[in-house]
């Protein structure tokens, strides 16, 4: 019938029961006449025992040990998993990363895929076997072993299913697809059965936690179809979400849902020179310490002088405000700020690139709760803007609410 890649989270996976019952998951899709390729994260909890441990006996040790140790979540779950595959009557082969062949740079802890040779996993496939792959971890060039960062699992199987050439990604996860917008802050909020890659990749990029923002990126780029389901749904026939190519979503909505990210810190250096090169000089430091960095604001001040603003991970937020400050004292800067007590919220839909007023409609809604506007960002299909995180619920409702997302 063709070649499926299965992706199972750690909650689908959390206890032998839960495996057993992916295992027979994975047969009935194999008794259809389907090749499948299983990628598992660690069973739920254990990646932050292993964290825990490695806090325990030395936080400050090298990248490397620490890659070494969180990779052996994932690899028990291969093994338990093609010995609950091999007790119901199938035959199953489980890989590492390093296995798989699944090679990726040196950046330990956030590594990127650089290329998989799928060649082992096709003839196992050949021969009838179902694969189990380790998700969220590979290999260097040196023969290191790399992982991805967290939700790396969602990145391994999509990259898998591109290498692998398969039919479809499916992604199985404690929730039945995507919403509007989190129904833990919203209950009213609803089920998209449809939506592009495109739109997946804003709603991942700020702030929805159901894929991986790198899963959908490879998706987008290789028009890789990924299927979001809940793996606690019985049967096969429960509620999903199709993440697929724009051409092929029958209906153009304006606004599909409303993306909000509560793990944003801001930063501001005042009083800069207004010259050529100032943003690198304030950026180059903060991007050479491998902090991502969001949203940035550049305003032209008084006397030659300009104030810079930018947003990071609060993760990252220590760090980044003592190289900003070090930045600060090299070029003579008035001032050093920072707030880690932000959060961004987004509006997005592919209809907005051919609908005007939408974010005037947004910031009308924000005005109506008296909520204040820090910094404002747009694509072609998204408004975000950062406002005080003790705002952000209100926020988020009263967009969903104005976009008349509920029951959509």
């Amino acid at each position: 019938m063709g070649l499926i890649v299965q992706k199972y989270g750690g909650t689908s996976v959390g206890s032998p029961e839960r495996i057993r019952e992916v295992a027979k998951r994975v047969i009935r899709y194999r008794d259809k006449g389907h090749a499948v390729v299983v990628v598992v994260s660690a069973m739920s909890g254990e990646t932050n025992k292993l964290v825990a441990l490695i806090n325990e006996l030395n936080p400050c040790g090298s990248a490397r040990e620490k890659d070494v140790v969180l990779s052996t979540g994932e690899q028990v779950t291969i093994g338990l998993l093609s010995l609950a595959l091999e007790a119901q009557g199938c035959p199953a082969r489980s890989y590492t990363g390093t296995q798989a062949r699944l090679m990726t740079d040196n950046a330990f802890s956030k590594a990127r895929i650089s290329e998989i040779d799928g060649s082992r996993i096709q003839h196992d496939l050949d021969e009838g076997k179902v694969v189990v792959v380790a998700g969220f971890q590979g290999v260097d060039s040196e023969g290191n072993i790399t992982t991805l960062g967290r939700g790396g699992s969602d990145t391994t199987a999509v990259a898998l299913a591109v290498a692998l050439n398969a039919d479809e990604c499916q992604i199985y996860t404690d929730v039945d697809g995507v919403y509007t917008t989190d129904p833990r802050m919203v209950p009213e909020a609803s089920h998209i059965p449809k939506l592009a890659l495109e739109e997946m990749l804003e709603m991942a990029s700020q702030g929805s936690k159901v894929l991986q923002i790198r899963a959908v990126e490879f998706a987008h780029k290789y028009n890789m179809p990924i299927r979001v389901l809940s793996s606690f749904d019985e049967g096969d026939n429960g509620k999903s979400t199709l993440v697929t190519r724009e051409e092929d979503i029958m209906e153009e909505v304006l606004v599909r849902g409303v993306a909000f990210n509560k793990d944003e810190a801001q930063l501001t250096i005042t009083g800069v020179p207004d010259q050529p090169g100032v943003a690198y000089k304030i950026l180059g430091p903060i991007s050479d310490a491998n902090i991502e960095i969001d949203m940035i604001v550049q305003n032209i001040g008084q006397d030659g002088t300009t104030d810079f603003t930018f947003t990071a991970h609060r993760n990252d937020y220590d760090e980044a405000m003592k190289i900003l400050t070090e930045t600060g004292e090299k070029l003579g800067a008035k001032n050093v700020t920072g707030d880690d007590k932000i959060a961004k919220v987004s509006i997005i839909g592919g209809g907005m690139r051919s609908h005007a007023g939408v974010a005037t409609k947004m910031f009308h809604a924000l005005a109506n709760e008296n909520i204040n506007i820090h910094m404002i960002s747009t694509s072609e299909i998204k408004v975000s803007v950062v406002v005080d995180e003790k705002y952000l619920e209100l926020a988020v409702r009263s967009l969903h609410e104005a976009f008349d997302l509920a029951g959509v």
